[in-house]
């Protein structure tokens, strides 16, 4: 997310930023004070509320150039679409067994749940425009990943997730989605020849309710899984296995990117699109979507690997960005020179 970058940026690369402290301080609360009964009902309906506008401006914003923008550039969509939709799903299937005994079977169904997610839209963007990548291909593969993000994720949940169907029809689940998240976003789209200026004029009021309809999202989740025991049946054991599980994944994730990036041809700006777009997983997406496709009880569980991997793709990709625009820089420098002794 564009905010955590952000954040992120203006204290060590190597410290949490204020979003995932406020997360942490979120799950603390709802572990302390879970919302129960009727204040359980309220936040519930309050989330759904939040959500729904928190889609309803992102499509105010978003530009229809940007949505069609970069397809042209199509082995590249194809390959970030391959990655976020075939390799990911494809890596927690294989990974399975050999992860698995570090974190509990629960957890391992979020790290599943998290593999068949879209892309993240505006850390991804963020990143390529550090590392001197091409921003218009960005732009148009991580809006192209959330919109489709909407119909296949509910897919790959019944079959890799959940098979036996804990998840509900998938298309049932398409229709939830869609009439509670693209509905919105659609309606904000359509209305942005009106409302659109409005909207990038108030970029700090997009991004508090992007905030903070991803903290109510996951207060109500935490709540309800706590009720339920999760803290009883997680242990810390599991929770540092899952901070290992989420570091492997990202680190195979990365290493399959460049590889393919390179092995396929792209030059170095796609390479960074590439690496960024396909390597990322969407938290603004992932959690609404979880509180469509799961029970109450099980969200909390399921959204866990989701919360860490997200905070340590952020430092991570932070890294590489900066190692990319210095590998640009001296690239120009060294044209420069060129050009003069020329």
């Amino acid at each position: 997310m564009t905010n955590s970058v952000q954040w992120g940026m203006a204290r060590s690369r190597f410290l949490p930023d204020n979003f995932t402290i406020a997360l942490v301080v979120v799950v603390v609360l709802a572990s302390v004070w879970p919302a129960t009964g009727s204040a359980g009902h309220y936040f519930e309906l309050l989330t759904t509320v939040a959500i729904g506008v928190l889609f309803f401006l992102h499509g105010a914003k978003l530009s229809r150039e940007a949505i069609i923008g970069g397809i042209t550039h199509w082995r590249l969509q194809l390959l970030v679409f391959g990655c976020t939709f075939v390799m990911f799903p494809i890596l927690g299937f294989v990974l399975r067994p050999i992860l698995t005994p570090l974190v509990t079977p629960q957890l391992y169904t979020g790290v599943l749940y998290l593999c068949v997610l879209p892309a993240t839209v505006q850390s991804a963007i963020a990143f390529t425009s550090i590392g001197r990548g091409n921003v218009a291909a960005a732009v148009c593969s991580a809006s192209a990943s959330t919109l489709l993000g909407v119909f296949i994720t509910p897919l790959l949940v019944n079959l890799m997730v959940l098979p036996q169907g804990g998840a509900g029809s998938s298309f049932d689940a398409i229709g939830r989605i869609l009439l509670q998240l693209m509905l919105p976003f659609a309606v904000g789209h359509l209305l942005r020849p009106w409302i659109g200026a409005w909207v990038k004029r108030r970029a700090s009021v997009l991004s508090l309710v992007d905030r903070g309809s991803i903290l109510l999202v996951v207060y109500t989740a935490f709540s309800a899984a706590v009720i339920e025991g999760l803290w009883r049946q997680v242990p810390v054991s599991a929770l540092a296995g899952l901070v290992l599980v989420c570091m492997v994944l990202l680190a195979i994730a990365l290493t399959l990117t460049t590889w393919f990036a390179r092995r396929l041809g792209f030059d170095k700006a796609d390479e960074v699109t590439i690496v960024f777009c396909g390597s990322k997983k969407s938290l603004a997406s992932g959690i609404p979507m979880a509180k469509v496709l799961f029970a109450p009880d099980a969200v909390g569980a399921i959204v866990l690997p989701l919360m860490l991997f997200h905070q340590i793709q952020l430092m991570v990709c932070a890294v590489i960005a900066q190692r990319y625009a210095r590998q640009h820089a001296a690239m120009a420098a060294l044209d420069e020179e060129f050009g003069k002794a020329a």
